[in-house]
This record gives structure tokens, sequence and C-alpha cells, in this order.
């Protein structure tokens, strides 16, 4: 087989960037490791920038988002006992869309599906070679057969564990990480939100998170032990603990019901530099990961596929190679300023374990401030919001 590009991985990444590409007539084949059933098994969150529902729209793929979604004006902090709401679309005006990952990959594959465009699920052993040529290919096997796609370029957007990441030479990347001393707990219940729009709370027994999924599905999480368990948290207790970090207003109107998903998710930062390698380029989770707290990952998927998908129609439409030579700084520049985002929310929200009493203060002061500067809010709107791309 031959094309002009090879996906590596059928996440939001790769299928998003499949379908720019189809809009701008590059042939695309999509290989994944597991099967669409497994891909859309993979619990997520869902916080929409704008720009990234715009990609949607742009590819075709947005109708079912606008009709489910929940569009956000704000958000709240919790800290001291009281909440502060956040006026993004006054300050910035934009907005966040709540739509679930997995529907997102939903009608991207439904998408992909109704315009005829190839995606080999379970393909196994998949391997980038001779990235570094003028002659990239791609082998796997389906059904214990063999294949190889010849192709002009490798697109991995296979995630932090994938093969695109790993088959680059050690010597040739450079790898910043930050790993953070707390987990998330999350759950899911059949249960109405607590509040319209999402409540970050700071605690001095730990961080919570208030979120949707829809207006009868709710999502909460508790930061937690690394070390914790879930078999440690029935469902009576975290919704004790929950409301103990709530304010009280929020503490004696939730809604609780019974867990219907509860996972531990650690949180770390990770940027891999540069994001290509010759004929070879890294999008979404293969080279980049970012703590959920300013709900960037997802949208930081969508802006690489929208660089790389444009580097490339330049470079077959107007025989300019510039737009794939500056993919990789292009992309890091807005992926450093989402990982410092999310960075600095993580920081200001949770629970160190050593910076005791000063650090706990100095969160409030910092929130305090955010709470009560119009220039500090506008700040935080305009990163939460999502910056252009």
């Amino acid at each position: 087989m031959r094309t002009k590009v090879a996906i590596i991985g059928a996440g939001p990444a790769g299928l998003l960037l499949g379908q720019l590409l189809r809009i701008y007539g590059i042939d695309n084949i999509i290989l994944e490791k597991q099967s669409a059933e497994y891909v859309l098994g993979r619990i997520r969150a869902g916080l929409l920038e704008q720009g990234t529902v715009k990609l949607l729209d742009e590819v075709g793929a947005g109708e079912r988002a606008h009709h489910e979604g929940l569009v956000h004006d704000g958000i709240e902090l919790a800290f001291g006992g009281a909440r502060h709401r956040i006026d993004m679309k006054a300050l910035t005006g934009k907005t966040v869309m709540i739509y679930g990952q997995t529907e997102v990959t939903l009608d991207l594959m439904n998408t992909r599906k109704a315009a005829g465009l190839t995606t080999v699920y379970q393909a196994a052993n998949v391997t980038p070679l001779d990235f570094d040529t003028d002659h990239p290919r791609v082998t796997y096997v389906k059904d214990g057969v063999s294949h190889e796609i010849g192709c002009d370029f490798i697109a991995g957007c296979d995630g932090f564990h994938g093969i695109s990441r790993a088959s680059v030479k050690p010597t040739a990347i450079e790898e910043f990480e930050r790993v953070y001393p707390f987990g998330w707990l999350g759950i899911l219940s059949e249960t109405p939100p607590v509040s319209h729009e999402l409540i970050y709370n700071n605690h001095e027994r730990g961080f919570a998170l208030c979120t949707m999924r829809s207006m009868h599905r709710s999502r909460y999480y508790l930061q937690c032990s690394l070390d914790d368990h879930i078999d440690h948290w029935p469902d009576d207790r975290f919704w004790d603990e929950l409301k103990r970090r709530l304010d009280q207003r929020a503490a004696d109107t939730i809604v609780t019901g019974p867990s219907i998903e509860k996972s531990i998710a650690p949180l770390r930062s990770f940027v891999a530099e540069p994001m290509r390698f010759g004929r070879m380029f890294l999008a979404g989770d293969a080279g980049h990961i970012v703590p959920p707290t300013g709900a960037k990952g997802l949208n930081l998927a969508a802006s690489d596929a929208h660089y790389l998908a444009v580097a490339l129609r330049e470079f077959y439409d107007e025989k300019s190679s510039a737009g794939i030579d500056n993919y990789s700084a292009t992309a890091l520049a807005r992926v450093w300023k989402a990982v410092r985002f999310s960075w600095w929310m993580t920081s200001m929200l949770h629970k160190f374990p050593d910076t005791g009493t000063f650090g706990a203060r100095i969160q409030l002061a910092e929130l305090d401030y955010v709470c009560s500067s119009q220039a500090a809010m506008a700040s935080l709107a305009e990163n939460y919001v999502g910056l252009p791309f």
C-alpha cells in the first residue's frame, strides 16, 4: 500500500488530523493497535476550547457537540469556604464547551467512516521506519499477515506510551518532565451536577473538582496519594470526603449516587523536543502531557493537528517546506504556554506535602489576588478558554 501520510493512532489527534488532511485533498491511512471499541472505552475528560470546536466544525464533526454539549461562560474557584466566579466570556469574549472526549472520538470516527477513509484497527507491531530518509514506511501485522505502507510522511499520534516517540534515537530527543506527588481519584455518577459550572476547590484536606458530562451525569475528583487504591474508596467514603472539601452550600445541595466508573490517575507534566524527526512528526500525547487541572490535553492535540495539517497542505499545494520545517517550533510555543498554565493551576489549587503552612498561605494569597484583580482574572480566563492558534 501507499499513501501520502501514514497516521499512527486513532485517538482525537490522529482522527482530527486525518479529517483535516482529507479536506486539503491529502490521502492518509490511520493505523490503530487497539479495536475501535477499546478506543471508545477510554474514559477521558471533555472540556473543549472554542478553537477546538471550530476545528470539529471545519471537518464536519461538530453537529452533535453543538446539540449535546454544554457551553460554559465561566468557572468558580472555591477557597476559604466561599466561591468566586471567573466570568470568562465577559473577560475574553470566548466560552468553553463540556463534551466528552469519547464523544469527540466517536464523532470523528463516524465522519471518517462516512468519507470512506481507511482506518486499520487491531494493527499489531506497528513500526515506523526510514523516517530519516525521503522514503519513510510503516509496517504492521493484521490477522497474522505482515503489511507495509510506503508514505511521504508519518504522523505519530499514538499517545504517551506509543511506538512513534519510542522509535526516535535517544540522542535526537530531549524530554522534560515534572511528576506531581499526588493523583486524582475520580468517579462518574448518574446524578445532576452540583453547579452548572465547574468548581475548583482549594482545601486544607486537598484539592477537589466538581464537573460534569451532561446535566444528568456528574464527574467529581479528589486529590489523593499516589499509593492509594480505588478499593480503599467505597462510594460512601468518597462522597463524605468530597463534602468535607466543598463550600457549605455545595456540600448541602450535592446529589450523591452509585458510581458507574472510578479510577485514580497520576499527574505529570511532560514535553518532548523536538516534535519533528525527519519525515515523522509527533502530535498530541505522543509529544506532551499536561495535568488535567487546566483542561488542555485534548485541546493541545487539536492545535497540533491543525498546525501539522496546514504545514502539509503548504508542502503539497505550495511546494513549500516552510510549514513542516517550522512545525515543531510553532507547536511547542503553544504547548509550553499550556504546560505553564496547567502547572500554575495545579500549584495554586493542590495540597503539596513539602510546602507546609507557608505554601498553603501563599496559595490563598494567590487565589485572593486572582479573584480580586481584573488583570489576573483576565489572564486566567485567556489561558483557560485557549490561546489562539
